[in-house]
Formats: C-alpha cells, structure tokens, sequence
C-alpha cells in the first residue's frame, strides 16, 4: 500500500467500519461518561446534545464510540479534518516535532515550522494574491482571526463602520457576534461592535426579495452599491466588508461567481477592503483551493482556520501588504506559535496541493450531490439541495405548509432532527444548520472515496424514508 496516497487512508484500518455502519441499528444511552459530561460541562455545550457519542478511536472517515460501534464521519471537525482522522502523514510531522525536541511555544518568534507552514500556505494561495500577500498569526480559533481582520481593515481605513450579510457567522467573541446574522447567540448581549449594516446575501432557494435568480442578485446587488455611493444612504464609508464565500452555519448557500464579480467591483470602486471569511469552505473544500477561485477574484483580506492546522488549532489572517500599517502588538495571542498545529498544517496543505484534492473534492461532491437530488425526487421534504464541492446542504421543508412568495414550503426544522437522528442510527454522522435548524449538513473529510459516497448517500435515503414515515 502507498502510505503517501490520501486516498487510501480509510482503508488503513480493518474493512469491519464499512461493514459495521452497513448493518447499523443502534440506540443510545448514556454511558458514565457522558452523564459526567452532562453534570460538570457548561450549559452551552451543543454538538453531545444530538451527537451523544463518546469516542475513542478515529481513522479515515470513520470513528469509534466507546461501545465499540462505527461511524461515518460526515461532521469532521466542522470541516476541520480535511485528510480525516490521523492521516499518518500528519501524525508523523507531529511527531517528528516531538521527538526532534522543537520547540512546542513560541510566541511569534520565528521557527522552521513556521517558515514550511507560511511556505506551503502561500504556495495554495492564487499567485496574484499571495506575491503581495502578508500573513497575521492568531489565537488558535478563527473567530480570533476575524477580530484580528476588523482591526486591520479600521486602522488601514481610519473608519469604523462595517457591512456583513444576512445569514452570516464569524465566529462566537463579542466582535464575531455583532456580524452575525443568527440572533439567538447574541440577543442578551451587550457590548458588541457597532457600526454593522447587514446586507442582503443572495439565497436563491428564499430569495430576501422574494424574487429568485439572476433578477434577485441584480436587485441585491444594486441595493448594495447605492449603500456605498447615495450621499444620502445614512451610511458612513465602512472599513471593510466581510463575507463568507459559502455561507456554512447560515445554511449551506453559495454566492454565485457572478454576484462575487459585482461584489469585488462593488468593493473595489468604493474603496472598501474585501474581507472573505474562508474559515470552513477554504482549502480544497468546494473543488477549488479557495472558494473565492470560482469567481476568478483576488480579495483584500482572506480569513482562514480549520483545516490549515491539520487537526490542530490555527487561524491566521492573509492581507494585501497595502492594508498592513498597524503598530508591532496590535494584534497578539499567546498561542499564536503552536508549532504542532504549523507542522500538522503544513503536511495537510502541501497533500492537498500535491494530490489535487480540490479536484478529488469536486468529482466526489458532484457524486454526492447526484445521490442526493435523486433521492429528493421521492421526497418533496427535501426543498433544496445544494453548496459546492464536499460542503453540501439539503434544506428540509414541510410540504403541507404555506409556500413563500417563490412557492417553497416552509423549513422543517423538526423534521431535519429526525432524519438527523435516524443517520446516526444508522452510523452516519451528519449536523443541521441554516434557518429553522432546517438544513442537514454534509461535511466529510476530503479523502472520502466513491464507495464511501454511495454508502453515505444510501445511509442518509434509509433515514429520511424512516424520518419521514415517522413524522
């Protein structure tokens, strides 16, 4: 076997997880653990409240609980584990570090970790972007990133204000919540950034004017612009605008390429600098290095975390050398030099580069998405099904309900629930998002196979015939 090839990863292991997940009927119950978990855990505890898993052993696209049972991993870290669990590739680089005695806390001082990690980065990154491109190492969550983000484009700008968009997440720190679009984690809080305006993003399934397409962008768009140039808008020139490429936790809804074309135009001709969050639909995700490459577009400031620390907490911020005037310190954080994550990472993004694996992601989401569109010719609770690449989306709706003004039936966030719960009897991890809770979520790792496609998607038929009949 060619340990080198990332595709052969999942069958490292015994051929007993594809097996076990095709003959799965589990139920649950908590075990010591997880009623350990339930006691002393905060209240604001999400993924063990519908993923009542302990784990404890992962590889592939697969994960054990602690009961000895398979699972498809279709979550993968949130899009975090973009070569699955323990590529050993990445397990070696991390070990490699350890047992080289390298330095494992740095601060920002320089290291060869950090050099390979910057190297293999840039080399993914468009080469018209990355030759006048400068790199901000942050904390290690990406919602540090995008704090670091808005400081950059104000003190670059000397303004204050920015825009965001209609179903937009950044992240959970008070700056990341006043961007974003779900009310519900911030509808108790002060203090959050001011000087939002939130813009219309283009959903076409729900059209925000309620007219879908082409026609609906344009409006959007025009709405959008006249914001930047009416001298009467009662909007100050912003400091930035900032958007998600592929919007994730909003519900799995791509920009079109040439709404993205418009927006940098847009941006451009008005002076803004172009922020795109990449933080879960970047590297090789959507069947492009970047998302932002379907658009042929160059942004000013690229966010990104997840999948660049290859299993390990990483978040940095890449900008155009123009914006970067701050002062030395004005943006730090002590984990900003976790050498394991540099090591973990670079491994990941020089496979990625060297396998093509944004081509691999792309054949196997085309795949999945056919699955995925030919079981909705049986279901009409299966509203939408879309997303780019291996990020993929099938908003859930209630048939029976009022349609909305393009004839779409409500979202069916009790019903995604249910089809969500009868996956995991069935050993297929997957998660829900979007309005409503509406929107099953498919993220696996970007390794996963054709076989491993089919077996997801006759996994996910199974559950939303049984969801369904249930309901």
């Amino acid at each position: 076997m060619n340990m080198h090839n990332p595709l052969q990863v999942a069958s490292i292991i015994e051929p007993s997880p594809a097996a076990a997940v095709a003959a799965a009927d589990y139920s649950f119950a908590p075990t010591p653990r997880l009623e350990r978990q339930a006691a002393v855990e905060s209240n604001a505890r999400s993924y063990p409240r519908r993923i009542p898993l302990e784990l404890r052993r992962a590889q592939g696209i697969h994960v054990q609980d602690s009961e000895g049972r398979w699972f498809i991993d279709c979550l993968a870290g949130a899009g975090t584990l973009a070569l699955g669990h323990n590529h050993p590739e990445v397990v070696q680089a991390m070990r490699a570090t350890l047992d080289g005695q390298r330095p494992l806390h740095t601060l920002d001082l320089m290291t060869e970790a950090k050099e390979t990690f910057i190297d293999e980065l840039f080399a993914l990154l468009p080469p018209a972007f990355a030759r006048n491109a400068r790199i901000q190492f942050c904390g290690p969550a990406g919602t540090d990133a995008v704090e670091a983000a808005l400081k950059l484009v104000r003190t670059a700008t000397g303004r204050s204000q920015v825009m965001a968009f209609h179903g937009a997440y950044h992240g959970m720190t008070q700056g990341a919540l006043g961007l974003m679009g779900n009310l519900g984690p911030k509808a108790h809080l002060d203090g959050m950034i001011s000087g939002v305006q939130f813009l219309p993003y283009p959903y076409a399934y729900r059209c925000p004017f309620g007219i879908g397409g082409e026609a609906g962008e344009r409006i959007g768009l025009h709405y959008i612009e006249n914001q930047l140039t009416d001298p009467e808008s009662g909007v100050l020139p912003p400091a930035g605008m900032i958007l998600e490429t592929l919007q994730g936790e909003g519900g799995v809804i791509p920009a079109s390429a040439a709404w993205l074309r418009e927006i940098r135009r847009i941006t451009r001709d008005a002076g803004v600098p172009l922020i795109l969050d990449e933080i879960q639909c970047g590297v090789a995700r959507t069947g492009k290095p970047f998302a932002f490459e379907h658009a042929g577009i160059v942004p000013d400031v690229l966010v990104l975390s997840k999948a660049i620390g290859g299993s390990q907490p990483m978040a940095v911020v890449v900008y155009d050398k123009s914006l970067d005037v701050w002062k030395p310190g004005s943006h730090a954080g002590t984990f900003r030099g976790n050498q394991l994550a540099m090591a973990a990472g670079a491994a990941t993004l020089r496979i990625v580069r060297e396998q093509r694996l944004d081509e691999h992601a792309a054949a196997m989401g085309a795949r999945l998405a056919g699955h995925l569109r030919a079981v909705q010719k049986d279901f009409p609770q299966m509203g939408d099904v879309r997303g780019q690449g291996l990020m993929l989306g099938v908003e859930m709706v209630d048939p029976a309900g009022r349609p909305d003004a393009l004839g779409h039936p409500p979202q069916n966030g009790v019903l995604a629930s249910a089809v969500q719960r009868e996956c995991l009897r069935r050993g297929l991890i997957i998660e829900v998002g979007g309005r409503h809770s509406s929107v099953l979520r498919f993220l696996p790792p970007l390794i996963v196979e054709a076989a491993q496609i089919d077996q997801i998607a006759d996994v996910f038929a199974r559950s939303v015939a049984a969801a369904v009949a249930r309901a």
